[in-house]
């Protein structure tokens, strides 16, 4: 068993309201450090390895940059180019890259490896994606709420699988205390054990948080709509099966007009147009959506700065 889980980033739920919005308010004040191109060394000479099992355009850039601009180095790490592609277990891997990296980020695809390489590896570890969790992504999300305008006790629904994304996105507003519905179709919702979870936060927050197989009950009132991908890497040979599935979910004009007049629509990218989003909608809300994949960059140096300092005082 991890022995203190928050000094990690392995899920939302590991985190108090009060650290995760500790971790917002240091990801606004890097970005807009950033922004004046004020780059100050909080990781100076830092090393973070970067473990990838499941390949990745922005998680690869965002982290490398990230570490980069906060005076550190960021060290890329694919399993097939070490011991671990070849039988080496991962807690013996972990127990060597923890002795080498201040930090290590994985993107992997089960929880449970993530978990027993944070178990071992003694250095903070942060969950880039895995199968249950997409943390990393919904810090950003969340950051691009608050820049919108979109944070103040907000109605948010997601819209499609009941995969990572959806399971974060019940973590955040768990945690955080506002109103989820969540629509999939019959068959793709959340994990059990994750809904059960999600009930436990709302009610210490007050969160309210809604299941449905109903798009249009989801959406109405809505100041957030958001999506993902109906086809997740590792679920190909399942694609035509699930188009048929998820006909009716997907997020254009006629959806989006049920929500609020100023709503916003966040998309965790890649997007597919003409599957989870129409190419009107995705363009509509380009400004946003591209907003939010910047902001993973920012997001996880809040991230990595906090855990630093976590790792610091102990």
């Amino acid at each position: 068993m991890i022995a203190n889980r928050s000094k990690h980033f392995l899920s939302i739920y590991d985190h108090t309201k009060e650290s995760l919005l500790e971790i917002i308010d240091l990801a606004i004040k890097i970005k807009k450090e950033t922004k004046n191109k004020e780059f100050k060394p909080y990781l100076k000479n830092k090393t973070l390895g970067m473990l990838f099992e499941k390949s990745s355009t922005r998680t690869r850039i965002s982290f490398e940059v990230g570490i980069h601009q906060l005076g550190g180095q960021g060290l890329f790490l694919s399993s097939n180019d070490l011991q671990l592609g070849r039988g080496e277990s991962m807690k013996d891997s972990a127990r060597v890259m923890g002795r080498m990296l201040d930090m290590i980020m994985i993107r992997t695809f089960d929880q449970k490896v993530l978990d027993e390489f944070a178990e071992f590896s003694g250095v903070p570890v942060i969950n880039g994606l895995t199968d249950k969790y997409h943390p990393v992504q919904l810090m950003a999300d969340y950051l691009t709420m608050i820049e919108h305008n979109k944070a103040n006790n907000p109605v948010v629904a997601y819209v499609g699988d009941g995969n990572n994304m959806t399971h974060s996105w019940m973590m955040l507003a768990g945690k955080l205390g506002f109103e989820l519905r969540v629509a999939t179709p019959k068959g793709y919702e959340p994990l059990k054990e994750v809904m059960d979870d999600a009930i436990e936060l709302s009610q210490i927050s007050g969160a309210k948080i809604v299941y449905t197989n109903d798009p249009k009950e989801a959406v109405r009132g809505a100041d957030v709509v958001t999506t993902d991908t109906w086809v997740s890497m590792g679920q190909e040979d399942e694609k035509e099966k699930r188009i048929k599935d998820f006909k009716g979910f997907m997020v254009d004009s006629s959806l989006m007009s049920l929500a609020k007049k100023d709503a916003i629509f966040l998309h965790c990218l890649p997007a597919y147009r003409g599957y989870e989003v129409s190419e009107e909608i995705f363009e509509h809300f380009a400004d946003v959506i591209f907003d939010e994949a910047e902001n993973r960059l920012h997001a996880q140096k809040g991230i990595m700065v906090w855990l630093d300092k976590r790792c610091k005082d102990g």
